[in-house]
């Protein structure tokens, strides 16, 4: 679909980029995940402007208030607060965990799988062992032990996810790296003599692109998912910070009184990553050579 010269860049036409957009717009729950995402991140962005209610303001006297009640649309939790107005600003905490965990996961990961395809030998070796020491361990049991020692907090939370995220974008980068150091474009900047920095990340690097981009969209909603399942065990984002996961975690206590305190957070939860999964199949159907003929 996009074709590469002497210098390892990329050239895609007007056409093809047509054609890319065309593609992706036949992919109906790929255009659907856009949409819903795309309402989210909106009402989030927007919220002190759409929600009159302070997510933190406590109403003793008005608890459980059942969704439809006056100025409480979704109605209220054990604590009488606003539950619509949780829920948004709760958006802001997990879609931000969600881009940074991955933007952190990627970057590392991109780095040490560039290092490891590239120079192969021992460099390659050690890298690849700490992959699999990473894989030895179950993902959420090492989280857990970590923010155990360190404590909860949405920065512990972030950049714990983000670092233990790591291996499955340096195996991704260093299949597409050992694929392309020997192409035509790498012997011919190797012969003008530039360095191997630059090769790795001026020639090599943009051509890693694509399945980058489908792997950190497929691990957004992943990263929510972890971000909620520490908040529900008590080590994610701490009350009173409206967080979907706590939020189900401090509703679990009363759900045979008011099951709306989890039903609410929890469809949350469900439409968010359901958005982001659809989206990285559409990209990944989209971008494949292969597949896009097929959708063609």
């Amino acid at each position: 679909m996009s074709e590469i010269n002497i210098d390892g860049k990329v050239n895609v036409s007007d056409n093809q980029k047509l054609r890319l957009i065309r593609s992706f717009a036949r992919h109906k729950l790929g255009v659907f995940g856009v949409v819903l995402l795309l309402a989210f991140v909106l009402t989030a962005a927007f919220a002190p402007v759409l929600i009159k209610n302070d997510p933190y303001t406590m109403r003793l006297e008005d608890p459980f208030l059942p969704p439809g009640s006056p100025g409480h649309i979704l109605g209220t939790d054990n604590f009488g607060r606003d539950m619509l107005s949780r829920l948004v600003y709760g958006a802001r905490v997990s879609l931000l965990i969600g881009i940074v965990v991955v933007s952190v996961a990627a970057v590392l990961g991109t780095v040490l799988g560039l290092m490891a395809g590239y120079y192969g030998g021992w460099v390659d070796f050690t890298i690849m062992r700490m992959v699999e020491v990473f894989y030895s361990f179950p993902f959420l049991i090492l989280v857990i032990a970590v923010m155990a020692i360190l404590g909860p907090s949405i920065f512990n939370v972030m950049w714990v996810l983000g670092v233990v995220s790591w291996p499955s974008y340096a195996r991704v980068v260093r299949a597409q790296v050992l694929s392309l150091k020997s192409s035509e474009f790498v012997s011919a900047a190797r012969a003008t003599g530039c360095s191997d920095s630059r090769i790795i990340f001026k020639h090599i690097l943009p051509n890693t692109l694509t399945p980058i981009i489908v792997q950190a969209t497929l691990g957004i909603p992943g990263a929510i998912l972890s971000s909620a399942s520490l908040g529900f065990l008590g080590f994610g984002v701490q009350p009173p910070t409206p967080e979907w996961g706590s939020m189900v975690s401090e509703g679990k206590d009363f759900i045979m009184l008011n099951s709306n305190l989890i039903i609410w957070p929890g469809l949350c939860i469900f439409l968010v990553v359901l958005s982001f999964n659809f989206i990285g199949d559409a990209l990944r159907d989209t971008m494949d050579p292969r597949l896009s003929r097929e959708l063609r």
